[in-house]
């Protein structure tokens, strides 16, 4: 029987095949070469420019702009790539609206900033397309460094130390590198498998090897990393999803969205992957709407999004929630998780409306769902670790953990905000300073 967005239950095929190139097409799609001048040319070349402020990277943003303007974007790829070597795909998935856009004089005077985010994407592009790896490996140290995980803070830790003559090899438990840019971000927002691309570009600097398939606690462990390399460089993520903790949470349909995300960011054909008629989402960040989103790209009829608290405090971006809106997901706020209903399978889960501190107040409604998607924050499920600052790896500034010769960034590190150009920041600075240490 053909399914379509009518078919009861979780099930693939609900759109026609044409419907899905179209749906998942690039949310931003790159600027041509006038369109960048254009876009280039609204810049006013702050001196003390607040975009630079707002980026984690702090890259030279008038700079690289002005540099676009004068037909030089290789130039300006540079200029971006050495403060951030992932600029690329942070070019796809910064909310730049919530960050260097934000605060861009063009938008305080005008309400429409600069389009940073996608000058970036143009400059990186084309000196990707071309083929140019702008940065020349420093002559060998005769040090190595272990980095764990393949995610944007352990790239670009990586290729900072490899630039700086260190041989580093990269362990991840996954079957190819990328982290979260491979893994968990929206299909729409990095189409063509662009992040794999940029993994292979990154590795041009020589001097990486990448190690798929290698666990911390499974196939790896801190006593043998800390003995076998000079340093230690941990960007393992969250691995572990936290729990609804309510009556029914183990029914068939209740799922994790970050492993929907996933699924969804390998398939080789959308139409192939199931989704609910009646799709509940449970949370307020980036992949709860990245979920909800999709859900309804691949045909689900009804998607609704919960969180507990007001939309003012919802992680995801105005922007996102706006996205989200426009594709005809409900966002329901103030409420919690009661209980899943169901004979085995997921049929409805009820709320209970809550107040601004989240304060129970017995108002209770249920929602028909044949899949729940669980996006309510994720823990690192691990103890082995240094020291951990509540739960995550307590760190200083540079990166640095209570344990000699280890350091940590992104994700699994305290102190950040979870954004991938945040990751990459954090592991550039460790890397810097793992260099100085190691040399001194």
């Amino acid at each position: 029987m053909t399914s379509n967005t009518l078919t009861p239950g979780i099930a693939a095929g609900r759109l026609p095949a044409e419907a899905y190139p179209r749906n998942f097409s690039d949310l931003h799609p790159g600027l041509d070469d006038h369109e960048a001048l254009v876009a280039a040319d609204r810049c006013y070349f702050c001196h003390d420019a607040p975009c630079m402020t707002a980026c984690p990277t702090s890259i030279d943003i008038p700079l690289f702009i002005r540099q676009i303007a004068t037909g030089t974007p290789e130039a300006a790829a540079k200029t971006i790539l050495g403060q951030n070597i992932l600029g690329g795909m942070c070019a796809r998935v910064c909310p730049t609206e919530t960050l260097c856009e934000e605060v861009c004089v063009r938008e305080t005077a005008e309400g429409k900033p600069v389009e940073i985010g996608r000058l970036q994407r143009f400059a990186t592009d084309t000196l990707m397309g071309a083929g140019v790896h702008p940065f020349e490996r420093a002559a060998s140290t005769g040090k190595t460094v272990a980095v764990v995980g393949a995610g944007p803070a352990g790239l670009s830790c990586a290729h900072r130390l490899a630039m700086k003559g260190h041989d580093v090899v990269v362990f991840d438990p996954r079957p190819k590198a990328g982290g979260l840019n491979e893994f968990g971000i929206a299909a729409y927002k990095s189409v063509d498998g662009f992040a794999e691309k940029e993994v292979a570009w990154l590795l041009q600097i020589g001097g990486i090897t990448i190690q798929t398939g290698q666990a911390l606690g499974v196939s790896l462990s801190m006593e043998a990393l800390t003995s076998g390399y000079d340093a230690v460089f941990l960007a393992i993520g969250l691995a572990g999803v936290n729990a609804l903790n309510v009556e029914g949470e183990d029914k068939d349909g209740v799922e994790d969205a970050v492993e929907f995300i996933a699924e969804l960011r390998q398939a080789s054909d959308m139409g192939t992957v199931p989704i609910g008629r009646d799709v509940v989402v449970i949370g307020g960040g980036m992949t709860a709407i990245d979920a909800a989103v999709q859900a309804k790209l691949l045909g689900a009829l009804n998607v609704t999004l919960v969180y507990r608290r007001g939309k003012d405090r919802m992680n995801a971006s105005e922007f996102e929630q706006d996205l989200a809106a426009s594709k005809g997901v409900r966002i329901i706020t103030n409420a919690s998780p009661k209980a899943v209903i169901g004979n085995g399978a997921v049929r409805e889960i009820e709320f209970e409306y809550t107040a601004d501190d989240l304060t129970p107040t017995g108002q209770t409604f249920r929602l028909a769902a044949d899949q729940v998607f669980k996006a309510i924050g994720q823990t690192l499920g691990r103890t082995d670790l240094p020291e951990l600052d509540g739960r995550k790896i307590a760190v200083t500034d540079t990166g640095r953990t209570s344990q000699s010769g280890v350091w940590a960034g992104g994700d699994c590190a305290s102190g950040g905000d979870d954004l991938t150009v945040t990751a990459v920041a954090e592991g550039r600075d460790a890397a810097e300073d793992i260099h100085a240490t190691l040399m001194a």
